[in-house]
């Protein structure tokens, strides 16, 4: 719902991934276990090689292939970067790759985790069928899991999981339950009114600005509104927004009026949420109709964990 953005971006905090305490996860939904010393098959091997009054011959070490270069690949997360738990790993391309490459390409992504996770082949809003492969667990992460991904040779970001925050938004109870770290607060709001619903599903939040300005005609809505609006939480790159505005100070916990967004009171609720959210928090939506996307931002977790494994290309 917004053609401009302006204001602030978030932080990023510095936190440098221990490659001692984590293993690479390959492509397809394996899981993840930190490995300390030899297996049992490579103790197995170099008993087996001990030759009388001699010492044992050592077993040569597996070789790794190296990876290749993905020329115009680029990854959604900053290097140190901190996010929400519900964050999808996304690596988008210049250009589509063709099915018959793209199982050669998921396997130079490399995540290094404790995670069950796996790649998934995403259709993005705003990309061609083939530019956009995501990697999510099966689950939320785990808060202060940290994470190395690597794109090719070329790219390598290292990003920790931060506190847990999953707010909820009842469209029919027209509040928001926000839930962190085991902490919940309800808070009223208004959304989309009839006929102009709010997305229902879940919605992994990418950024956030002090003030957008957000204009009805690129949403085909014709002059029914122009301006800034303040606090203002991404969602969808279809242009929702939960933010602070006017009429949910009548509004808010009684009646939906939104064009889509969900609106929180200028009393000081939308800049408390605002303050404490970071990109990959989550935001679901219940008792609305229909269910977002998963290339409309990111919204991978509205995929069932076997619809998400049979979208790699390694399935």
């Amino acid at each position: 719902m917004t053609t401009g953005t302006r204001g602030v971006g978030i932080g990023r905090l510095a936190r440098a991934m221990s490659a001692a305490a984590a293993c690479a996860l390959a492509v397809a939904g394996c899981s993840a276990q930190a490995v300390a010393g030899g297996t049992p098959q490579e103790a197995n091997a170099r008993v087996a090689d001990a030759k009388p009054g001699g010492t044992a011959t050592p077993t040569p070490k597996p070789t790794r292939t190296p990876l290749k270069a993905l020329d115009g690949a680029r990854i959604n997360i900053a290097d140190g970067q901190t996010v929400g738990v519900g964050m999808p790993i996304s690596v988008t391309f210049e250009h589509a790759i063709p099915e018959a490459e793209r199982a050669e390409t998921e396997r130079q992504l490399k995540v290094a985790a404790e995670v069950d996770g796996s790649w998934s082949w995403v259709k993005d809003r705003n990309l061609l069928d083939g530019q956009r492969v995501d990697f999510r667990p099966r689950e939320y992460w785990t808060p202060g899991t940290e994470v190395t991904v690597r794109a090719g040779s070329g790219i390598t970001r290292h990003f920790t999981v931060g506190r847990s925050l999953v707010a909820t938004v009842d469209v029919r109870s027209h509040t928001m339950t926000v839930v962190k770290d085991g902490g919940t607060r309800t808070v009223p709001v208004t959304a989309g009114a009839p006929g102009m619903d709010t997305w229902n599903g879940t919605m992994v939040v990418s950024d956030k600005q002090r003030e957008v300005f957000m204009d009805s005609r690129t949403v085909n809505y014709g002059d029914a509104y122009a301006g800034y609006y303040s606090y203002a939480v991404h969602l969808t790159t279809s242009g929702t927004y939960l933010h602070e505005n006017p009429k949910a100070n009548t509004y808010a916990g009684r009646q939906n009026v939104t064009h889509g967004c969900v609106g929180l009171a200028d009393d000081g609720t939308a800049k408390r949420f605002y303050d404490e959210v970071i990109p990959g928090d989550v935001v679901t939506v219940v008792g609305s109709k229909d269910t977002v996307a998963v290339g409309n931002g990111y919204g991978d977790w509205n995929a069932s964990w076997e619809q998400w494994q049979a979208g790699s290309a390694l399935a």
